[in-house]
């Protein structure tokens, strides 16, 4: 019988790493900072990077993660103790909670949508745009939508791994790419559509820069739940006949499919309905309620969509609050729910800054001119997940044993020795340098 703390099947593996790695960072993230930064120019750097960067990472942070079957902090200690190398937990698991109180507003935001639908207020609603501008600066509404947003993570979280996080992706996930391919194909046939999807796939090479650049491998970072230690957190509840390269590999093709269907459902609305693409956060919840009203029963099916949107942010939260509670509640199972019910606690009070920026706080700025929700956006996508992303790579490749680190990722893989060899020297070189190249070029280095 599998402990509560283990994947039970594969697949359930999978859904749930895909799950974390899609979640919001695909459906509400990819479309409005595409849209900021030219479409087709950041797709493609989007792709260039998960390929180059991303999953390299990612099979780094299973690696790390089965190998030690520890939480993010342990497993480091456990690979080189007495090293500093555990500090790259320790950022991950501060930056998971960054995350995550500025995360659960946006999964409020979609818990909101879904209550104004079933109560009908959204059926009576002409400007979407601005009736979304005036639920975002509601300061009751929001803190009450982000609140009940957490109740719902710490619920399943602290159930524990196969129980709770690993049984509600096994439904949740499907579902959801189901209904945004059908949500595609109608997007598709409304007129004027074929311009989003010019927008989305011709890229426009003037956006080519040193920002755009950034964005999207903060995108890569992003949509992969990557550099902050999640993924290491997941693995270590695997068995050691999990292939962890094509576990990788359909998680980075799951997680661009979907990237591109919301894609496909937003660009081509956006032009179709007269919108522009550059709206920022709210891109999403202006434009879905939009293409909804125009089908027979627009309003229930946008209710059912949203619910399976609520989903997918779930299981991104789940991740990122199982990677603190797994270091909080270490080898003491006894303390996974009062554990999770307290950082539970502590994640929506950190997160009232952000959840008040779009009105009582709009005021108040950061980084370059920024509200507090975009600053810390920018700080934890654009900064924080690259750095961590940076160091597990180096660690993997520079700080272990190569015969180690090769012997742990072709356990349980028939795969040729080949693949291993490039994915170790993308992880050793490629990434790295990418990374670092980036950063210089986002703070102008040159």
């Amino acid at each position: 019988m599998s402990s509560p703390s283990n994947w039970t099947s594969k697949i359930g593996f999978i859904l749930a790493a895909a799950g974390s790695a899609i979640g919001l960072g695909a459906i509400w993230k990819f479309p409005y900072t595409a849209g900021t930064h030219g479409g087709a120019v950041f797709f493609l750097l989007f792709i260039v990077f998960t390929f180059l960067v991303g999953a390299p990472v990612l099979v780094a942070e299973f690696v790390i993660g089965r190998h030690s079957r520890h939480n993010a902090i342990q497993a480091f200690h456990r690979i080189r103790p007495g090293s500093v190398w555990p500090l790259v937990g320790w950022l991950g698991v501060v930056t998971c909670f960054v995350l995550l109180s500025f995360y659960s507003v946006v999964g409020g935001w979609v818990v909101a949508y879904i209550w104004h639908g079933i109560n009908g207020d959204l059926a009576a609603v002409t400007d979407y745009g601005a009736f979304f501008g005036a639920m975002i600066e509601n300061p009751g509404e929001v803190l009450l939508f982000q609140g009940l947003f957490m109740l719902a993570t710490v619920y399943v979280v602290q159930a524990g791994v196969s129980q709770g996080i690993e049984r509600a992706n096994k439904y949740m996930m499907p579902a959801l790419f189901v209904m945004f391919l059908l949500l595609a194909l109608r997007s598709l046939t409304l007129p004027g559509a074929w311009q989003g999807v010019v927008f989305l796939l011709k890229p426009d090479w003037s956006f080519f820069n040193g920002e755009t650049m950034l964005s999207a491998l903060g995108q890569a970072f992003f949509a992969l739940s990557i550099g902050v230690s999640v993924m290491i957190t997941y693995a270590s509840y695997l068995r050691d006949d999990y292939d962890l390269l094509r576990s990788a590999n359909s998680i980075v093709w799951m997680n661009i499919a979907i990237s591109l269907l919301a894609g496909l459902v937003i660009f081509p609305a956006v032009f179709a309905l007269g919108f522009t693409p550059n709206q920022g956060p709210g891109l999403i919840f202006a434009i879905l309620p939009a293409v909804f009203a125009q089908l027979p029963l627009g309003v229930p099916l946008f209710v059912v969509f949203m619910v399976l949107v609520l989903f997918a942010t779930l299981t991104s939260a789940f991740s990122m609050l199982e990677n603190i509670v797994a270091v909080l509640a270490y080898k003491k199972p006894e303390r996974r729910a009062p554990v999770s019910w307290l950082l539970g606690l502590a994640i929506f009070l950190a997160g009232i800054p952000s959840a008040l920026s779009f009105g009582l706080l709009k005021d108040v700025q950061f980084i370059g001119a920024r509200g507090i929700f975009d600053s810390l956006d920018l700080l934890v996508t654009g900064w924080s997940m690259p750095l961590g992303a940076l160091l597990i790579a180096l660690f993997t490749a520079w700080a272990w044993q190569r015969a180690a680190v090769q012997r742990e990722a072709m356990t349980g893989s028939n795969l040729p020795l080949w693949v291993f060899n490039l994915w170790f020297v993308l992880v050793r070189f490629v990434a790295p340098l990418a990374i670092v190249i980036v950063f210089l070029h986002g703070i102008g280095v040159f």
